[in-house]
């Protein structure tokens, strides 16, 4: 490449970044008033959403075809062409953060505008703010290009998880309970399954992080393996860890 040649492609490169970074804010702007509209039914921040909605989508559509742009005139290789490839893939789910808090805002919508009798009381903010962290962990993780913060948000979908799970059970015992809470808690289901997949989503753009940084592949494999990638320890690392900690056990059991 000239020098001409590449500013201009440094400046494609950040443009892409910074791109993604506002529609990352925006998604990050959906998710906190679409969960802020649950207790109180506030159809402004319903509509807030709705409209911030469009706004990512037409994000995702500019980058998508910037990246089309970038590729065919600059053909990146190494850890420029990763980028490429890191952020077409990030972009997916991070416009489909935006499509689960616009499902969130609508099924509020569909609740206050219906009978709000026999509603469950069940407390979802605790999962929503860490969901929201999440993602905000994963955008921070990308600016800085930090796989350890990504790895953390790997490891912090178990969690996010865990509580789904546990407010299922709590819906599900409501409806066994008192039937006449079934179809608002049938909602509620909506509105934790909605929160649940948006931490998904982040965890899938942390591993991409990580592959962007490290080069490796940490999809499937679990957190631990995703953590070890991140600090950039081989199986080499590993093997010489688990060695020395056997000789240790082994010294104390001689000790003893």
């Amino acid at each position: 490449m000239t020098e001409h040649t590449n500013k201009q492609f440094d400046a494609d490169l950040q443009s892409v970044r910074s791109q993604f970074l506002q529609m990352g804010g925006l998604v990050e702007a959906m998710i906190q008033e679409a969960i802020d509209s649950v207790p109180t039914g506030d159809m402004d921040l319903v509509d807030k959403v709705r409209e911030r909605e469009k706004q990512v989508n037409r994000f995702e559509v500019e980058i998508d075809e910037r990246i089309g742009l970038i590729l065919a005139r600059h053909q990146p290789t190494a850890i420029d062409l990763r980028t490429m490839l890191a952020v077409s893939k990030m972009l997916t789910d991070m416009e489909r953060c935006g499509d689960e808090a616009e499902k969130i805002a609508n099924t509020v919508r569909r609740m206050y505008e219906a009978d709000q009798r026999f509603m469950p009381v069940i407390e979802l903010r605790h999962m929503a703010n860490s969901v929201g962290r999440m993602l905000h962990d994963v955008l921070d993780a990308f600016a800085r290009l930090d796989p350890i913060l990504a790895a953390h948000v790997v490891r912090s979908d178990k969690e996010v998880d865990r509580e789904w799970k546990g407010a299922l059970r709590n819906l599900i015992t409501y409806m066994m309970e008192d039937p006449r809470t079934i179809s608002r808690a049938i909602d509620m289901v909506f509105i934790a399954r909605a929160l649940e997949r948006i931490g998904d989503h982040a965890k899938n753009m942390a591993e991409r992080v990580i592959y962007l940084v490290r080069g490796a592949d940490v999809r499937h494999t679990g957190a631990k393996n995703a953590e070890r990638e991140a600090r950039g320890e081989t199986d080499a690392d590993e093997s010489a860890t688990s060695a020395s900690n056997s000789e240790t056990t082994s010294a104390s059991s001689s000790d003893a």
